[in-house]
């Protein structure tokens, strides 16, 4: 009997999600409409999905290939998927045909992740996908990204080399607990006006993909055009347990 009431909980849990990216755009002098929330349904079931978008949010975000090909062609064609995090390259092939209507991949962090997703776009021919490069703005060898001082050279092979990648901005995870010493996040701007200046790119051109449900609203604040928001909306993850 719990499963409607967990169900019910979600959508007001979004409304509250807008309500303070609304609210962190205002004070940072930005339109929420320039803020694009990403509501991240990793391990959630497909009903729970169903629920947050009969309440008209389209905008999903999911971190494992397996789950997102098995979850995407059950749900409407409308949703705007994006992948997050890392991406093995010889998984991209497999992402992309099974998810036409994915929209981004928040996390190109290596060239040869960048020419297997632009072959494979070329190859099932669908139109160009956005990615976005991901940078370790934290320095901690268990996150993926390329190191700040790579991330120009990257997004010039994205940009340049790539003709089926729309490069779109930078991503990165930061740390958690930087929340009042952002650091993770001005590293990432600093990293945008640098990309921008050598692509000749306006950096109002240039999305970030920073903030999560801990650190959304300072996120924002900071410039953030993608908030990947989960646990917040959906509560906590619900990993299977092992036998």
């Amino acid at each position: 009997m719990a499963a409607p009431a967990a169900e019910g909980l979600a959508v007001t849990a979004l409304r509250s999600v807008i309500h303070r990216v609304r609210q962190a755009a205002e004070r940072s002098g930005r339109r929420a409409d320039d803020v694009r929330v990403v509501a991240v349904s990793k391990t959630k079931p497909i009903s729970l999905i169903t629920q947050v978008y009969e309440a008209g949010h389209r905008c999903f975000g999911e971190n494992y290939v397996q789950e997102i090909i098995q979850k995407a062609p059950e749900l409407p064609e409308d949703i705007e998927w994006h992948y997050i995090g890392h991406l093995q390259s010889n998984k991209a092939k497999q992402l992309l045909t099974a998810v036409p209507n994915l929209a981004m991949v928040h996390g190109v962090d290596n060239k040869k992740l960048a020419n297997y997703l632009d072959r494979a776009v070329s190859s099932i021919g669908r139109q160009p996908l956005k990615v976005l490069v991901q940078v370790n703005t934290s320095g901690e060898e268990s996150k993926s990204g390329v190191d700040p001082s790579n991330c120009i050279e990257l997004a010039k092979h994205v940009k340049l080399d790539c003709p089926n990648l729309e490069f779109s901005g930078l991503m990165t995870i930061g740390q958690p607990d930087y929340t009042s010493t952002p650091e993770n996040f001005k590293t990432l701007l600093n990293c945008r006006t640098e990309v921008c200046k050598v692509l000749g790119m306006a950096e109002s051109r240039c999305e970030l993909s920073m903030g999560m449900s801990s650190d959304f609203e300072l996120a924002i604040e900071m410039g953030s055009t993608n908030v990947r928001i989960g646990s917040t909306i959906f509560g906590p993850r619900e990993y299977p347990k092992r036998q």
